[in-house]
């Protein structure tokens, strides 16, 4: 599996990792053959119901592999509810820190500066490493690094899939000054990936076929094609782990971006910011 830095971290970390998005116990051998790849990036959260003592059960013993992020309700994100939110899931977990702790999506429940001083201070506690947020647009993005004193941010997740390219307009580049990753969510979208006849459907397929690919495994490479950028889908069996891993380590070419370009249009003016 291909690994890059991580935002401002210094640590490299799988490009392709493992949502956990309700997820069931039987995709528990889904994600221990994802770790067995090299997809060691796993990302869950305290409202995904169970998933993150489904990840317990697949960390155990190897805790030190894996690159663990997880994140709190915006309901949850005052400052005393983030620490207890926090450590709900370390004990969830059984682990003693999350590599990144991320405020799920801004909902304004709570002052932003309250739940950044809440992530700083468990960063100083050993409890995290690292600070990061979710489905922020710009402007909310620079509202949470003004709120912090000492730490920064070091990734923002979004929804990113073809059909959605709206945050390659402004948000892509902000990142990218900032050192910030930008991690994708639901990189296939819900339940729409373009498949059969459509004109979308034909052009992954041709891209595929040139490289001895699938159409999902060139949605993977696109989605991860800049040195910002990773991708956490969720797979529940083998099979589609096993295909999501061979999304890295080759190359699009020239012709391969434009006809992408040419079928699913990126953005040609400000958009605001999907959540799933």
């Amino acid at each position: 599996m291909l690994t890059r830095e991580f935002g401002a971290t210094g640590k490299k970390v799988s490009v392709i990792g493992q949502g956990t998005w309700a997820i069931k116990s039987d995709a528990r051998d889904a994600l221990e053959v994802g770790v067995q790849l090299g997809m060691t990036h796993i990302d869950t959260a305290e409202m995904y119901t169970g998933a993150e003592e489904i990840v317990r059960q697949v960390i155990r013993n190897r805790r030190n592999e894996i690159f663990l992020v997880s994140k709190v309700v915006p309901s949850n994100a005052s400052y005393r509810g983030t620490l207890r939110a926090c450590e709900a899931s370390l004990e969830r977990l059984n682990t003693d820190y999350l590599d990144v702790y991320l405020l799920h999506w801004w909902s304004g429940s709570h002052p932003i500066a309250e739940t950044m001083r809440a992530m700083e201070e468990l960063v100083a506690a050993g409890k995290i490493r690292y600070i990061g947020v979710s489905n922020l647009d710009v402007e909310q993005l620079k509202e949470a690094q003004k709120a912090l004193t000492r730490e920064g941010i070091v990734c923002n997740q979004v929804l990113y899939h073809l059909r959605s390219r709206g945050v390659e307009r402004r948000l892509i580049p902000y990142c990218e000054s900032q050192n910030i990753a930008v991690v994708g969510y639901s990189p296939f979208g819900q339940g729409d990936f373009p498949l059969g006849s459509s004109k979308q459907a034909k052009a992954l397929a041709a891209i595929a076929q040139r490289h001895g690919k699938t159409p999902r495994q060139v949605a993977l490479n696109f989605l991860t094609r800049r040195d910002s950028l990773f991708a956490i889908p969720k797979a529940s069996n083998v099979e589609h782990v096993r295909e999501n891993a061979g999304g890295t380590r080759w190359q699009l070419t020239t012709e391969d971006l434009k006809l992408i370009d040419s079928v699913f249009p990126p953005p040609t003016k400000d958009e605001p910011l999907e959540t799933a």
